[in-house]
């Protein structure tokens, strides 16, 4: 069983805040949060398919899981360089809240900038069918703020820099013409392990390595969010940090969580993609949220 499995786990810890109360979860609690639903959101190039270890492992606990593909990414077939609005790239995400009913209990997860999917989410449909965010090693920026434009400047380069990533480890495309900001982004292949896998398992960043594509970069350079429902405030916003991050280093995730506030905050030992490298205790962090709902 899952919840025994996580319990022989010691991974997950808070980070410089308080500890957590207890980690282990009483079976009545479980089955009392099993109408919880995970939708999970992935970050650039990847796609539905990155989270399939911890739907397995959330299904085999018995909830509720959906992966989906934004536009352009995994199985869609829209080309990137032709989505230019955070609207139009989250679109599915959108179109799957709006038909939910809202007994749910939905608990987003975003990974990386799919972070900025689950603050749109929420800024659209606040906690009247979201109850719980989780943004792992993602971006949780509202972008309504000078501050934020620090930590997300809006040009490759310098969001690069800010990460010691060199603006070389990525392919670039100019639909729109050379002195255009690019249309569309990715990890040449011959980094992908260096910043995203370092710590997973070689088959899995093989198989990424065939079915990663190429990001709609403008939407990420452009995605400002304008004030939701009055009760987005009462989402709950969990952090995850990844403590051995190549891609989002462990400071400016630190300089996150200082400007956003987030409810909880906790520590994976991972790279920047935990569904490889520990999925289990990504998902007994998961499942450990879902129970803590009445």
């Amino acid at each position: 069983m899952l919840l025994h499995k996580i319990r022989q786990w010691s991974g997950i810890q808070r980070r410089l805040y308080p500890e957590p109360e207890d980690l282990k979860i009483k079976e009545d609690k479980i089955h009392s949060s099993m109408m919880s639903h995970f939708v999970m959101v992935h970050g650039a190039s990847h796609g539905a398919w990155c989270w399939f270890k911890v739907r397995a492992l959330l299904e085999t606990s018995g909830y509720k899981v959906t992966c989906l593909d934004l536009t352009s990414a995994g199985i869609d077939r829209t080309d990137p360089n032709t989505v230019f609005t955070l609207e139009e790239y989250n679109k599915p995400l959108i179109n799957l809240l709006h038909n939910l009913p809202h007994n749910e209990k939905v608990i987003l997860v975003g990974h990386s900038i799919g972070g900025l999917n689950v603050t749109d989410a929420i800024n659209r449909f606040g906690y009247g069918k979201i109850h719980t965010a989780v943004y792992v090693a993602a971006d949780m920026s509202d972008r309504r703020t000078e501050d934020v434009k620090v930590l997300f400047p809006a040009t490759i380069n310098q969001g690069a820099a800010q990460n010691g990533i060199s603006p070389d480890m990525f392919e670039l495309e100019y639909a729109l013409g050379p002195h255009q900001f690019p249309t569309s982004i990715m990890v040449k292949k011959e980094y992908q392990r260096e910043l995203y896998y370092h710590m997973s398992p070689v088959e899995d960043s093989t198989l990424a390595s065939m079915v990663l594509k190429p990001a709609p970069a403008r939407v990420f350079a452009c995605a400002p969010f304008e004030g939701g429902p009055p009760d987005a405030a009462k989402v709950r916003r969990v952090y995850v940090r990844t403590l051995n991050d190549h891609a989002f280093k462990l400071e400016n995730q630190d300089a996150m969580i200082a400007k956003c506030n987030p409810s909880q905050v906790f520590n994976i030992d991972s790279e920047h993609c935990p569904f490889f490298s520990n999925p289990l205790v990504l998902s007994g962090l998961l499942v450990q949220l879902a129970a803590s709902i009445n």
